[in-house]
């Protein structure tokens, strides 16, 4: 098996998606009687996917390596997203073929980030590396979130703030599909840099404090950060709809920009302009404008 495949996350994975599906959903059908699982059984998946029902049920169990072949049918059977069949083939270390450059030890903004990221003037925007840690914001999404420079740099951390900062949370009127989306967004990173200790101990800190994240990190759904649209309930500003967008870094794209926006014409948009000035007085009381951050531990 390949080193870089992790066989007990990926069987956990295959359980949780099969476990969702019935057999109707796939066109079987629905025998009598009590069924004993919930969900597919280990041999309707391979009997779908055309593969013997101990080749699938080694393969859930860590103790063999599919092929590409039959990762994309048991992707189809299972109904996989884009995300999902990405992670499905992370997790088989499928995509890591090619060697990759080390990571650097340390890292930090990049320039031109920073001062596309200063340059918002009714534009709540941070910059997030791995984990989701927070390496740099405007003075709007201060005013928007939270004053990030309040928090220890090892603290830093968008989800952690989500699931465990009180103000933060209260932000959200549908703080279960933030909360939810945060968690899938972390799982796929886990898939994509599996020994990252920062990473462990972020989940290990989340896990044993709520129940929720517990849960739905349990839950192992994924998905990528790219774009949405996001209702905040701001004490000041009301309630806003926006539309966040991420643009990744060319040259580091472990470092992604999102920047949030309001339909011009809209409340919301009537919003952010009349949040700017709450935002200016936010950027001089974490002391002046340009948010120049730490370099950020590996």
């Amino acid at each position: 098996m390949s080193s870089n495949a992790r066989p007990g996350e990926l069987g956990d994975f295959l359980k949780a998606r099969r476990m969702e599906l019935s057999p109707a959903a796939v066109g079987l059908p629905v025998a009598g009687g009590r069924r004993r699982v919930k969900g597919l059984r280990r041999e309707e998946v391979a009997l779908l996917a055309s593969i013997s029902a101990d080749y699938y049920t080694r393969l859930e169990q860590g103790r063999r390596q599919a092929s590409e072949p039959v990762l994309e049918a048991i992707a189809r059977v299972l109904r996989l997203g884009d995300d999902e069949r990405a992670y499905l083939f992370e997790l088989s270390g499928k995509d890591r073929n090619a060697a990759r450059p080390p990571r650097p030890a340390a890292r930090k903004v990049q320039p031109q980030l920073q001062r596309l990221l200063d340059d918002f003037a009714t534009t709540p925007a941070v910059i997030l590396g791995r984990r989701t840690d927070v390496l740099a914001w405007n003075a709007m999404a201060a005013a928007l979130f939270t004053d990030f420079g309040k928090y220890p740099e090892e603290k830093r951390n968008f989800v952690r703030l989500v699931f465990s900062d009180p103000d933060v949370r209260a932000l959200y009127p549908h703080w279960e599909d933030v909360a939810q989306a945060c968690v899938a967004q972390l799982r796929m990173e886990a898939a994509r840099d599996p020994d990252d200790p920062r990473l462990g101990e972020l989940v290990g800190e989340l896990s044993a404090r709520d129940r929720d994240f517990r849960r739905w990190w349990g839950g192992h759904h994924v998905t990528v950060r790219d774009m949405g649209t996001k209702v905040i309930r701001h004490p000041v500003a009301g309630e806003l709809t926006l539309d966040w967008s991420t643009l990744t870094c060319a040259t580091d794209p472990d470092q992604q920009l999102i920047a949030l926006t309001a339909e011009p014409g809209t409340p919301s948009h009537d919003g952010l302009r009349a949040l700017a000035a709450t935002g200016r007085r936010a950027g001089a009381q974490a002391g002046g404008a340009p948010h120049r951050l730490r370099t950020e531990p590996a």
